[in-house]
């Protein structure tokens, strides 16, 4: 049999208990979900502001169709780019205070499109121990240097910059680290970059609408570059880049994802924009969150340990993936859809639980949520 690596890398897999497979929900997916018939609660979305199911953004998202097509149907660089492109371009240009912002069908691509455009042969990229597997794939598919800093760690990440004076330097960090649940400290990470005279880039996936005032994130006007998507908080599909002018014009001629793909739908870019108003004016979501994850926090035992967080992830490490495989069963059987996170996703022997608590979640949930963990983490 040709490729005989296919069967034997499963095999592994199931070894390990790392075998994944996917599941089929049925109807609308949001705070509850239908699987097998089954209904439970779902707190494994990145739903994070429970906006997947809104009646104005369902709107929009008609209105766009019929007004700008369902599809692109080419590049953004041949015919595929119109005015619902551009009118979400300069929405999030103004709501983040940036110069201009590129489109991308997902926050892979986009991430893979930066880390290779300005991966260039005299280039250093300094990575966090803990970005997404997007950007390290796009960096070590570049020409650059790559170098990863301890986690959070800018005295290690100092200490890489100046081994390496005259080189051009992009750090790279997210806003909250998507299995941890822990966020940057933007402002030390770009002290950094100043002291090295670098370039900062930051992935906002998991902070955009759910940080800042008006939801835009955690990153300041100091960070060079910002990546976020619209399929989590927003609620829609696709991503973009938020950067200068002359960085603009660079991807436009130079990011293979941004040229070579079909612009994202003119009818999800009509409803992302949507997304985006309610996300700048409903406050109140962001409010529920925290108040949820105080409640969380306060209803588990003392004996179950939370990583650090000030996100709507909350992960509880069991360590062995086959803990967290049984854990996440024991919970089905009670109703909760929780899905357990394995490697490669996390490190070996930090399999875990990721929670994410959502503004569509309410009180009940979330003492029911606590008390089943209470009850099969023991």
């Amino acid at each position: 049999m040709k490729f005989n690596f296919i069967a034997e890398r499963l095999a592994q897999q199931t070894e390990h208990n790392r075998y994944r497979q996917r599941v089929t929900i049925e109807g609308v997916a949001g705070r509850t979900i239908r699987i097998d018939g089954n209904a439970y609660l779902n707190f494994s979305s990145n739903d994070y502001l429970g906006l997947s199911n809104h009646p104005e953004i369902q709107a929009a998202l008609r209105d766009g169709a019929s007004n700008y097509g369902v599809s692109a149907s080419a590049s953004s660089l041949v015919t595929g780019f119109n005015y619902a492109h551009q009118a979400l371009e300069a929405t999030i240009a103004e709501w983040l205070g940036r110069e201009r912002v590129l489109l991308f069908n997902s926050g892979f691509a986009a991430n893979q499109a930066v880390m290779h455009a300005l991966g260039q042969q005299d280039v250093l990229l300094l990575l966090d121990k803990l970005s997404h597997a997007s950007i390290i794939d796009g960096a070590l598919a570049s020409s650059a240097t790559v170098k990863r800093f301890r986690h959070n760690d800018y005295l290690h990440l100092a200490k890489l910059c100046n081994n390496a004076p005259q080189q051009d330097k992009l750090i790279v960090s997210e806003g909250v680290f998507s299995m941890d649940g822990d966020e940057v400290n933007c402002h030390q990470l770009c002290e950094v970059a100043t002291q090295a005279n670098a370039m900062s880039y930051l992935d906002e996936a998991h902070s955009i609408g759910i940080k800042g005032d008006l939801g835009q994130g955690i990153a300041t006007t100091e960070v060079d570059i910002v990546m976020a998507t619209f399929g989590k908080a927003l609620a829609t599909n696709g991503a973009f880049v938020a950067c200068s002018e002359s960085l603009h014009e660079y991807l436009i001629n130079f990011a293979r994802h941004y040229i070579y793909s079909t612009a994202i739908s003119p009818a999800i870019a009509w409803a992302t924009k949507r997304s985006i108003e309610l996300v700048q004016t409903e406050k109140w979501r962001r409010e529920k969150l925290q108040s949820l994850t105080r409640l969380f926090k306060t209803s588990l035992n003392d004996d179950i340990t939370l990583l650090p967080t000030t996100s709507s992830i909350h992960a509880i490490n069991v360590q062995s993936e086959t803990k967290a495989l049984a854990v996440s069963e024991q919970l089905k059987q009670k109703g909760i859809w929780l899905t357990a996170i394995r490697p490669p996703t996390v490190p070996k022997g930090t399999s875990r639980l990721r929670v994410t608590i959502c503004a569509n979640h309410n009180d009940k949930d979330i003492k029911y949520l606590a008390k089943c963990l209470n009850e099969v983490l023991v």
